[in-house]
């Protein structure tokens, strides 16, 4: 059983950065459709799913339409799910797992929704088994470098409308492959490549993040600047779907591979005074293919050298609700300005802030450009103003 030749999809995003996910989808030659808080609607060929699991940056996840239907009982919810084209999407032998939400439905619980789908599933796919949570999302979240062993279908029941959908990526594509050694409070890849795109900052232009903890900003950015796919280093769910071309991701992967450059042609140095961030960021570097072209630097901010030139200081300072009480971060905050103040003149400065008193005393007018959250705190990317 195949899949339809052009596959009908959403991207996820981040809050507040989908207009970045379309711009993303755009410049793979895909056409974003509906835009709506939480992600990006779009229509692709098997090809352009393959390019877009590789290359989203800004993307947590990205899904594919099975069927949509209304059911207000289970016997329909039965009858339509023998429609759904299964085994298009789950391998023989395999494993899938259903995560159900249902709000304002006649259909309200949740774990017999799944039970009817996995029954429907059962019936269409060989030898196939239906887990359940929470080991469910322990599989799937497992090494991203290998095949996930599980198919995760999404389910959402919404007024007596079913909508079922497959998740393509398998573990969230924050999970680039590379970062293995984290340090306190790290931030998501999807969201230092939100900074970074937001920020205006071009890889032209040299970088430098003065707080690195592991490395995660630098490393985005030297990915950017090489021109490399974000997800090159791991594997995808859809990988493994019966009804789309197996030879599309080999194809996918090489032309990635030819649109990467040999070296990052700026500075993109990472900083931070503890010495286990440091070892953290080089070995993340090292996994990411990117190690000749980033610095990292055991260094306080006020050991960093002057530079009269231009650039961005691209950063995710420590904020209150996430490290400490916010009045112990006044002097940090206040530092971080002096040093660009005294130090880069010249430069500008995007980072992650939640707390404007804490930004104010940076000393440097700021302009908002995007909010978001982070960990389900509210942030926004701020720039010089």
């Amino acid at each position: 059983m195949t899949l339809p030749p052009i596959l009908s999809c959403w991207a996820v995003s981040a809050p507040g950065a989908e207009a970045l996910t379309a711009a993303e989808l755009q410049a793979l030659g895909v056409v974003p459709g509906v835009r709506e808080p939480g992600g990006v609607a779009f229509e692709a060929s098997a090809e352009q799913l393959a390019d877009a699991l590789l290359w989203l940056r800004t993307a947590v996840r990205v899904t594919v339409r099975l069927g949509s239907f209304s059911a207000r009982t289970f016997a329909e919810l039965e009858r339509h799910a023998k429609g759904i084209a299964w085994a298009a999407i789950i391998p023989k032998g395999g494993a899938v797992h259903f995560r159900v939400t249902s709000k304002k439905s006649k259909l309200y619980h949740e774990d017999g929704i799944a039970e009817r789908l996995e029954r429907a599933v059962l019936a269409a796919v060989p030898d196939v088994r239906a887990v359940r949570a929470p080991s469910a999302a322990e599989e799937l979240e497992d090494d991203v470098t290998k095949l996930p062993p599980v198919m995760r279908i999404v389910v959402r029941v919404h007024r007596d409308e079913v909508t079922l959908s497959a998740d393509a990526a398998g573990g969230l594509l924050h999970r680039r492959g590379w970062r293995r050694d984290v340090a306190k409070a790290p931030m998501r890849e999807t969201l230092a490549a939100t900074l970074l795109l937001a920020s205006g900052w071009t890889p032209e232009e040299p970088l430098l993040d003065p707080l690195c903890g592991s490395g995660t900003i630098i490393i985005e950015a030297a990915l950017m600047a090489r021109r490399m796919a974000p997800g090159r280093a791991r594997r995808f769910a859809a990988e493994v779907w019966p009804g789309l071309p197996t030879g599309i991701w080999k194809e996918a992967r090489q032309r990635a591979a030819s649109r990467e450059l040999p070296v990052a042609a700026v500075a993109l140095l990472g900083t931070d005074r503890d010495a286990g961030a440091i070892e953290s960021s080089q070995r993340n570097a090292e996994r990411a293919g990117v190690a000749d072209d980033v610095e990292f630097v055991r260094a306080t901010l006020s050991q960093l050298p002057h530079d009269d030139g231009t650039g961005w200081v691209v950063t995710n300072p420590p904020y209150g609700a996430r490290l400490g009480e916010r009045n112990a971060l006044r002097d940090l905050y206040a530092s971080l300005g002096q040093m660009i103040v005294d130090r880069r003149p010249g430069w500008h400065l995007a980072m992650i802030g939640a707390d404007r008193m804490l930004e104010g005393h940076l000393g440097i007018p700021l302009r908002e450009v995007l909010r978001t959250t982070n960990g389900g705190l509210p942030v926004h990317v701020v720039v010089t103003a």
